[in-house]
C-alpha cells in the first residue's frame, strides 16, 4: 500500500477533506513554529490552523520536537501530512496539511534556530506539558532547575524550551526583528503570563537589555484548550488505511468536541483562527478554571481511582456506577462551589457534557496515560480547589480522596515494579518505598513532597485529616473505600 504524501494526496480528493492548497503552485509559507508536536497539538492547534488556511495567508507550521525523533520519522516521509479521525456519534476523517515539516531541535538545531529567527515566523505555539516550563511551586522559572542551569551557564545549544526561545529572541533583538508572539497551549493555570514571566526571568540572568526589550514588546496570551485526544494505536492506523486506501504512519484520533479560547491581545496580523472557531476573550481565567476543575480534575480522579480498581480506559471506568456517582458528587458538592464560572458558561450543562464525553465508546483513552505526570497536574487541577474550599469553609473530602488515590497509585506502581511516568518519579518512588500502609506515616511522607504540596496546604490539619481518612480506607479495599465515600451502602 502506498504511503500518504504530497504525491498520493490528489488521489484522496473526493474521499475526504484534504488540504487542496498543497496541490497548487502557491503554497503557504511558514509563519508559525510549534514546540511539542504530540497528539494533542496535531488534533487541536494544527487542525484549527488547517481550517484557517482555507482563508489564505502564510501560516504553515514548522513543528519542532525538542529531542524525540518519533514524530519526525513518521511524518517527514509523508511531507508532514497526517489524518485526523474524529470518533464520536458520527465519525469523520480529514487530511491535515498545516504542518509543513517536523524538525528535531537536538539534531537540527541550526534549522530550528533559522525558523525561529526568520521575520516571517510571527507566532510560536507550545504544547510541552506542564513540566516543560521548568517552573517552581510558585509558578516562577526555577533557576535552580538542572536543565535551566545548564542553559544559563553552558556554551552548548539550549536543551529547554525556555532556553531555546530566549536564544531565538536574543538573535531577533540583535537583528532588529520584533519578538514573535508566544502562545502556551498547555493545561497550566495563567499559562501565557507564566510563560512570559519565565522568558523574562531567564533573560534577566543572561542579558538585562533583552529582558527590558521583552518586558515591553513580548506578547504571550493566556489560553484554554480542550479536546480529548488519546494516543494513536494500531486499530486507528488500520481504520484510517481502510478509509484512505493509503498508509498513514501516524494518524490522530480525537472526539468531536474541540475548544480554544485565547486572550484577546494578539497582533492584528494573525491566522484566521476566529473563523475556524477560536474564541477571543478579554479574560481567559474563568474559562481556564472551569475546564481545569470540571474536566481535568474529574479526569485525573478517574485515572487514579480507576487504576486502583483495575480499569484500563476512561470508558471502562465510566461503566462503574459507584465511581460515576462519586465523580458526580465531587463535582456538585466540592468542585462547582469552589469557583465562579464565566457568565457565558452554563456550568451545569458544561459539566454534564463533559461526563457524556467521558462515556464516548469510540474513544479509547487509557487511564494510565491520563495518570502521567501527576506531580505536575495535581497542583493545577485539584489542589487549587482544595485550597479555595478550605479558605471558604467548604467540604474537601472527595477531592482529598482523589489525592489519596494518587498516593496509593504511586505505591502500587512501586509494589508492582511498574514504570512511573513523572518528572519526580525517582523522588516519588523513594517515598513509596518507605510506605508501609500506615496512613499516619505514609500521608506525612507524601505531603512532605513540597514540589507538589505547598507548605500552607501540607501543614493544614483539615487537609491532612481528610487525606488521611481516605488513604486509610484505600489501603485495604479500594472498592469499599469508594463506596463509603460515595455514600453507597
Amino acid at each position: 500500500m502506498a504511503n500518504l504524501n504530497n504525491q498520493t494526496l490528489a488521489s484522496l480528493n473526493g474521499k475526504l477533506p484534504i488540504p487542496a492548497y498543497r496541490l497548487g503552485e502557491h503554497k503557504p509559507q511558514i509563519g508559525i513554529v510549534h514546540l511539542g508536536p504530540g497528539a494533542f497539538f496535531r488534533g487541536h492547534q494544527a487542525w484549527y490552523t488547517e481550517q484557517a488556511l482555507q482563508f489564505g495567508g502564510d501560516w504553515a507550521i514548522s513543528a519542532v520536537s525538542m529531542r524525540s525523533p518519533d514524530v519526525s520519522q513518521a511524518l517527514s516521509p509523508q511531507d508532514g501530512l497526517y489524518t485526523l479521525a474524529v470518533l464520536d456519534a458520527v465519525q469523520s476523517y480529514q487530511v491535515i496539511g498545516s504542518v509543513q515539516e517536523v524538525l528535531i531541535a537536538s539534531e537540527q538545531y541550526s534549522q530550528v534556530l533559522a525558523r525561529l529567527t526568520a521575520a516571517s515566523a510571527k507566532y510560536v505555539t507550545l504544547t510541552i506539558t506542564e513540566k516543560g516550563y521548568c517552573l517552581n511551586g510558585s509558578g516562577k522559572l526555577d533557576l535552580s532547575h538542572s536543565q535551566i542551569q545548564q542553559d544559563l551557564t553552558g556554551s552548548s545549544q539550549p536543551i529547554t524550551a525556555i532556553g531555546l526561545l530566549f536564544t531565538a529572541l536574543a538573535a531577533r533583538y540583535q537583528a532588529n526583528i520584533a519578538p514573535f508572539c508566544v502562545i502556551s497551549c498547555d493545561n497550566l493555570t495563567d499559562n501565557g503570563h507564566k510563560l512570559r514571566s519565565a522568558l523574562i526571568a531567564f533573560a534577566e540572568q543572561k542579558d538585562p537589555t533583552i529582558a527590558n526589550w521583552l518586558s515591553q514588546q513580548l506578547i504571550s496570551p493566556c489560553t484554554m484548550v480542550d479536546s480529548i485526544t488519546p494516543a494513536t494505536d494500531d486499530a486507528i492506523k488500520a481504520q484510517v488505511a481502510s478509509v484512505l486506501g493509503v498508509q498513514d504512519n501516524w494518524p490522530i484520533k480525537r472526539e468531536a468536541f474541540v475548544q480554544w479560547v485565547i486572550e484577546d491581545i494578539l497582533p492584528a496580523d494573525r491566522p484566521a483562527w476566529q473563523q475556524a472557531g477560536v474564541i477571543y476573550a478579554q479574560d481567559v481565567t474563568a474559562f481556564e478554571k472551569a475546564k481545569l476543575r470540571l474536566l481535568n480534575a474529574p479526569h485525573s480522579t478517574l485515572a487514579y481511582v480507576g487504576c486502583l480498581l483495575g480499569y484500563e480506559t476512561v470508558f471502562d471506568a465510566m461503566q462503574d456506577k459507584v465511581l460515576t456517582q462519586f465523580i458526580q458528587q465531587m463535582i456538585n458538592d466540592e468542585i462547582m462551589p469552589s469557583f465562579k464560572a464565566p457568565a457565558e458558561l452554563d456550568v451545569k450543562q458544561y459539566s454534564e457534557d463533559i461526563l457524556a464525553r467521558f462515556r464516548n465508546p469510540a474513544i479509547r483513552h487509557l487511564l494510565a496515560q491520563i495518570a502521567w505526570d501527576g506531580s505536575q497536574k495535581l497542583p493545577m487541577r485539584i489542589l487549587p480547589a482544595i485550597s479555595d474550599n478550605l479558605a471558604a469553609g467548604k467540604p474537601i473530602d472527595k477531592l482529598a480522596f482523589a489525592i489519596a488515590a494518587w498516593c496509593r497509585f504511586i505505591v502500587k506502581r512501586y509494589n508492582d515494579n511498574d514504570k512511573l511516568v513523572d518528572p519526580l518519579a525517582e523522588q516519588l518512588l523513594a517515598v513509596a518505598a518507605q510506605c508501609s500502609g500506615n496512613a499516619d506515616t505514609d500521608v506525612a511522607l507524601f505531603l512532605a513532597v513540597d514540589a507538589v504540596f505547598p507548605p500552607q496546604l501540607s501543614l493544614n490539619k483539615a487537609f491532612f485529616s481528610a487525606v488521611h481518612a481516605a488513604y486509610q480506607q484505600l489501603v485495604s479495599q479500594p472498592a469499599a473505600a469508594l463506596a463509603a465515600f460515595a455514600g453507597v451502602v
